[in-house]
């Protein structure tokens, strides 16, 4: 994981407001200053939330089937590509899910991460939170909440062509599979590596939904990230967390999840 993408910027962000508010708590948050053979990307999510308030602890069943809940009525509005200011107003707001704080971000910085296999390009190019094919429009929140108020989430909305939408989620599926046993990325600052890829249970929002781990790791430990990818309609959600603490998989809350995707109706 490196310094390129989005991720990082938030990750030193939160890292040290995280050490402020839980300075005598069990989570310490790690100076992301060298990761992944490289350099560091992502944030810090607290690995104790509750399970029943998790929609990616565990692996899915049937991978290649795992998506969510038959589109509503409402959700076929959606199939135009919305506007920059369309999807500023429709992304996750203070108030949309209880016990979040959400604040805008500004958007990833030109290059980012390269997979060395081109499989693997999908899942690179959402690490460096530019999901492809290339959105039309782009907006970036960071939500924090949860226990003791140390899960933070990053969420990229994106807009798309409809063909556009089904195939981010299309791709990402494949290369899930293709990069299971890992892949490397590189930058300007150098090598990445992770070590592997796994499907997860994908949420029940939207119109297609999908959920999965990358495994990348810091000084030698694994540092797990999971993102859940929602369509609905020509829009796409990507949320994104990490686990500093230890290898277990960190959780991304439905209520969240759910707070965007009922937006988006």
């Amino acid at each position: 994981m490196n310094r390129s993408g989005v991720g990082f910027r938030i990750m030193v962000r939160t890292a040290r407001r995280i050490r402020r508010i839980a300075a005598a708590a069990a989570v310490v948050a790690m100076g992301f200053t060298a990761a992944c053979g490289g350099s560091s990307s992502d944030e810090v999510n607290s690995a104790d939330k509750p399970k029943q308030e998790s929609s990616s602890q565990a692996p899915a069943d049937s991978p290649s089937e795992s998506v969510s809940t038959t589109p509503a009525e409402g959700q076929k509005a959606t199939m135009r590509t919305l506007s920059k200011q369309e999807l500023d107003e429709a992304a996750l707001a203070n108030g949309d899910a209880q016990g979040y704080v959400v604040t805008e971000m500004p958007g990833s910085p030109p290059g980012g991460e390269k997979a060395d296999k081109a499989e693997c390009r999908p899942i690179a190019a959402v690490i460096s939170g530019k999901p492809e094919p290339v959105a039309a429009a782009s907006v970036y929140r960071q939500i924090v909440g949860g226990k003791d108020d140390q899960q933070v989430v990053t969420e990229f909305l994106t807009a798309h062509k409809p063909a556009d939408a089904q195939k981010v989620l299309a791709d990402l599926r494949a290369a899930i599979k293709a990069c299971a046993g890992g892949f490397t990325t590189r930058t300007g600052d150098g090598p990445s590596q992770y070590s592997g890829v796994k499907e997860l249970t994908a949420p029940e929002a939207g119109d297609d939904a999908l959920a999965y781990q990358v495994t990348g790791s810091l000084e030698g430990d694994s540092v797990p990230l999971v993102f859940h990818v929602v369509r609905s309609g020509a829009t796409v959600a990507i949320f994104y967390t990490a686990n500093l603490v230890d290898a277990k998989t960190p959780e991304i809350p439905v209520a969240v999840v759910t707070a965007q995707a009922d937006k988006l109706k």
